[in-house]
């Protein structure tokens, strides 16, 4: 039994996905990232780096439990203990890691930052909108070129790579992109989408997220002063 610590952020539904694709079985525990959850003591004894998902597979290695956190880490523990969605041959195995490592180094951070210096910064700053906005707009092209020669975001076989990259794309519009500027990414983006498992994923938590405008107090708690406290 897996124990999930989670929130439906794009990060969480990279994990929820792999888990329904898995078809394994997991208990869900949310972390309310906006109450301040990710900084209590017990949470932060999983995920030292106050960060969401987290999971404790209670039948680790060995049959004894293990805590994992950083998401790209997760997803390559579940895939090569389960043998699916990560291959085997040293190839073909890297090339789905290098995509992963792209997602985490990449894809996460500068839409991350494309998506916040557009809805939530406090005012609007024009140098960081458009250098964030402009970096959204090259990654987009690199996974649409990608895709102009391969099936999947790897090679030709779904893996771990397309489950990290596809949520976060998710919130196109407020990265400034449009899906139908970019053919072979759009085309991809409906497949991956028309997946029950990925949409059984995506319903992870989604009744607790609060659709609307952020509220003054879950952006404190997001962007203020308690993400800087020392612990």
């Amino acid at each position: 039994m897996i124990d999930l610590y989670t929130w439906p952020t794009p990060n969480g539904h990279k994990v929820h996905i792999l888990l329904e694709e898995l078809k394994l079985p997991y208990n869900v525990k949310p972390i309310n990232i906006g109450k301040g959850d990710q900084f209590k003591p017990s949470f932060l004894k999983i995920s030292p780096n106050n960060k969401m998902p987290a999971i404790v597979d209670r039948k680790g290695p060995g049959g004894k439990p293990i805590s994992i956190f950083e998401s790209g880490a997760i997803l390559m523990y579940l895939a090569e203990k389960e043998g699916k969605f990560l291959p085997k041959a040293t190839r073909a195995k890297y090339q789905v890691i290098q995509w992963l490592m792209f997602q985490m180094a990449s894809v996460g951070p500068m839409l991350g930052q494309a998506h916040h210096f557009r809805n939530y910064a406090p005012k609007r700053i024009q140098y960081a909108y458009d250098r964030y906005t402009n970096e959204a707009t090259r990654i987009y092209g690199v996974i649409d070129r990608q895709l102009r020669r391969s099936k999947f975001i790897a090679n030709d076989r779904y893996s771990i790579a397309d489950m990290a990259i596809f949520p976060w794309l998710r919130s196109h519009a407020n990265q400034g992109q449009k899906l139908e500027d970019y053919r072979y990414l759009k085309r991809w983006y409906d497949v991956i989408d028309a997946r029950p498992a990925v949409q059984r994923g995506l319903q992870v938590l989604a009744d607790q997220r609060r659709p609307g405008p952020m509220t003054k107090a879950t952006k404190a708690m997001l962007f203020g002063a308690a993400q800087y406290k020392r612990r």
